[in-house]
């Protein structure tokens, strides 16, 4: 052991009984590990948030969807989806939709509804993995019309699984004389209840089988669009220019980013400020390790001089401080892990801090654990540590070791 490393421990297990030197290493150590774990915490936080909103929203809409020009009715469907299939690689599934504005009656109660007919089989575009109450909807050879409704709407209008609503199609088209044709109504069973934390998806969408939403809004065997899962997400864009170039009028193709363009811009808003932010909790935490080497180099100034007086070198004087300061880094890097994980799990498993989801898309602050915010965080806080280490550790190898002699 050189004796760089056989001082510096020394130091560094007599700070116990080196009084107010030691309490301001430990609380540069608290610095540390504060603000270390403030940012990862916050990492993890921005990370889920774009995590679980983008999954709600794709898990809503898809990727890409692909609907007719002003809404019109696709007749021959099969055929363009098949194309789509054969032609473009990167679309990884395909189903086709109808989905269109209802009213929904239960008891005295009504409100309206975004009726989405969907396939049962598919896994595109369903609220299956959102099921808190009852089962999915079955095929469309059921003996009773089956729907899915949103929890927030069943609260509204005091519905449980197993109840009988009735649904009207809304008119879209008019008839001779300018006036509009009778609504149709439809008689469901409500099968399931899903909360997906997103309040305007759970006190608005309705889903059924396919053929019942055809049924309904008299559409024959008609579809108003297709959902589309693509491999990559960061290719949607690409996916829908060439969905529009191979299928032109009257299809049109718009990714989840356009649709929601608004959320997309503000969950990136959001995310912009943060690296300025948080590198501010890093740098005060490093000068704190200034503050607390420099401390220690006035207690030690006739250590240092009788150092020197004995053939100790300016390198080897630095080492001594840099070591110092680089053990307060990685004992704060280390304890600031811990106490983000710790938080972060507890946080995961017990949902302690909640929201509403009419402003914030879900019920809970969302966390990922992603090994490598940690990883990152603790990189660049142990150089911080580091060169805040230099600092004192070269304006102690300068001093005259004389006049430390001379004047301790």
């Amino acid at each position: 052991m050189s004796y760089e490393w056989f001082i510096a421990k020394r130091y560094m297990q007599a700070s116990r009984r080196a009084g107010f030197v030691s309490f301001i290493t430990g609380f540069a150590i608290l610095g540390v590990t504060i603000g270390t774990a403030a940012v990862i915490i916050a990492l993890s936080i921005l990370g889920g948030f774009e995590k679980e909103i983008k999954e709600k929203v794709f898990g809503f809409t898809s990727h890409v969807q692909v609907v007719g020009f002003q809404n019109q009715p696709l007749g021959k469907y099969r055929r363009s989806a098949q194309l789509v299939l054969e032609k473009l690689p990167n679309v990884k599934a395909l189903a086709p939709f109808v989905a269109r504005e209802a009213m929904m009656r239960a008891g005295d109660r009504v409100d309206g509804i975004l009726l989405k007919g969907i396939d049962a089989q598919s896994n595109v575009s369903t609220p299956q993995r959102y099921l808190v109450q009852g089962r999915y909807i079955s095929d469309f050879e059921a003996r009773v019309e089956e729907i899915v409704i949103g929890r927030k709407l069943a609260i509204k209008m005091s519905i449980d699984v197993g109840d009988k609503v009735v649904v009207f199609g809304l008119p879209r088209q008019s008839i001779g004389g300018g006036t509009f044709a009778q609504p149709r109504a439809m008689a469901f069973q409500v099968v399931g209840i899903f909360e997906s934390g997103m309040a305007e998806y759970d006190d608005i969408y309705v889903f059924t089988a396919l053929q019942n939403a055809q049924k309904l809004f008299q559409l024959g065997d008609a579809v108003l669009g297709f959902d589309i899962l693509v491999s990559d997400v960061g290719q949607a864009s690409h996916v829908a220019s060439g969905i529009q170039a191979l299928l032109g009028y009257p299809y049109h193709a718009r990714t989840a980013a356009q649709l929601y363009r608004n959320l997309f811009s503000w969950i990136e808003l959001q995310k912009k400020p943060a690296p300025i932010l948080l590198g501010l909790i890093v740098i005060v935490a490093t000068v704190n390790i200034i503050g607390a080497l420099l401390l220690l180099v006035l207690e030690k100034t006739h250590d240092i001089g009788v150092l020197k007086s004995i053939g100790a070198s300016y390198r080897g004087i630095r080492k001594i401080f840099f070591i110092q300061g680089a053990f307060i880094g990685l004992v704060g890097v280390t304890m600031g892990n811990v106490l983000a994980y710790g938080l972060c799990r507890i946080q995961l498993t017990f949902k302690i801090f909640s929201l509403p989801s009419d402003i914030y898309f879900m019920t809970a602050v969302p966390i990922l654990l992603w090994v490598g915010n940690f990883v990152l965080v603790s990189v660049v806080v142990l150089a911080l540590c580091a060169f805040a280490s230099l600092i004192p550790s070269r304006a102690v190898a300068k001093l005259d070791p004389m006049i430390m002699l001379r004047f301790t």
